[in-house]
């Protein structure tokens, strides 16, 4: 209002000044006066400190316009009548008073210091430990593949001198009920006749059962249980006898049968895997 007003000079016969100092279009700051005291506050001379100069002089009483057309009208104070927060609440109370030198709390800020680094460490390192459990955890075996993992005989049913055959993780294994004939003859083999030399009593766990993986070590063939030239076990495909025990004795194949783990929780069962 008061800057049109101060610039529409032409018309200042027809205007009055505004009797208020207006910080903005929305609320007024205080009534502007003319100072008639004997004490001057101000240098008249000097403009304002006003929102078009800002060389000008700060009022000590409010601020003080003139009833003239062309009078300053924008006096603007510095906020100095805000209120700054309290954060006392907030600290410690060794840091409160701002004259006491920060070497007098060093000790107890040291202390709340490694007690919150303990702490952050401790609890980062739960959580890495957790990421990391769940994470193996994700790429472990499911339930399913570890039941398949293990297969359970019963051993009544194989009569002595036959063998079985079962699906064990994809590959045959062979279970053999050797007679007391076999054992006898399998425990006098001499190591210097085998070509992978391996003593009967080191591939069985009960000299009468023989468990062996069916897959042959030349080229991954399946042999014949009871057949071959030691009445063990033939793979006619290229030609590999196997002995009772499972040990390769003429042929290709360069190694024995593989004997997978297997234990005996009773005597009448036998868990492969």
């Amino acid at each position: 209002m008061m800057s049109l007003a101060a610039r529409s000079g032409a018309f200042s016969p027809y205007l009055q000044a505004t009797a208020f100092t207006v910080a903005g279009p929305l609320k007024a700051l205080v009534p502007g006066v003319v100072l008639k005291t004997d004490k001057v506050l101000l240098d008249t001379k000097k403009p304002f400190l006003c929102r078009e100069s800002l060389r000008g002089q700060s009022p000590l009483t409010g601020p003080a316009v003139t009833v003239s057309i062309n009078g300053r009208a924008g006096v603007r104070f510095a906020h100095t009548d805000i209120k700054v927060p309290d954060f006392s609440d907030y600290r410690r109370p060794e840091v409160l008073d701002p004259h006491k030198p920060s070497t007098e709390s060093s000790e107890s800020r040291r202390a709340f210091s490694y007690l919150l680094t303990g702490a952050t460490a401790v609890v980062s390192v739960y959580a890495a430990k957790t990421v990391v459990t769940q994470f193996v955890s994700s790429m472990s075996a499911s339930a399913d593949v570890l039941a398949m993992s293990k297969i359970e005989i019963k051993l009544s049913d194989i009569p002595e001198g036959k063998n079985m055959t079962f699906k064990w993780r994809g590959k045959p294994l062979f279970v053999r009920h050797r007679t007391e004939k076999e054992i006898s003859a399998e425990e006098a083999v001499s190591l210097a006749e085998l070509r992978d030399p391996q003593e009967d009593k080191d591939r069985v766990i009960k000299p009468k059962w023989v468990i062996v993986i069916g897959v042959c070590t030349h080229l991954g063939c399946v042999p014949i249980s009871n057949a071959g030239d030691y009445g063990g076990y033939y793979c006619p495909c290229h030609g590999s006898h196997y002995d009772a025990s499972g040990r390769i004795r003429k042929g290709p194949a360069p190694l024995n049968l593989e004997v997978p783990y297997y234990e005996f929780p009773d005597d009448d069962t036998v868990v492969v895997g």
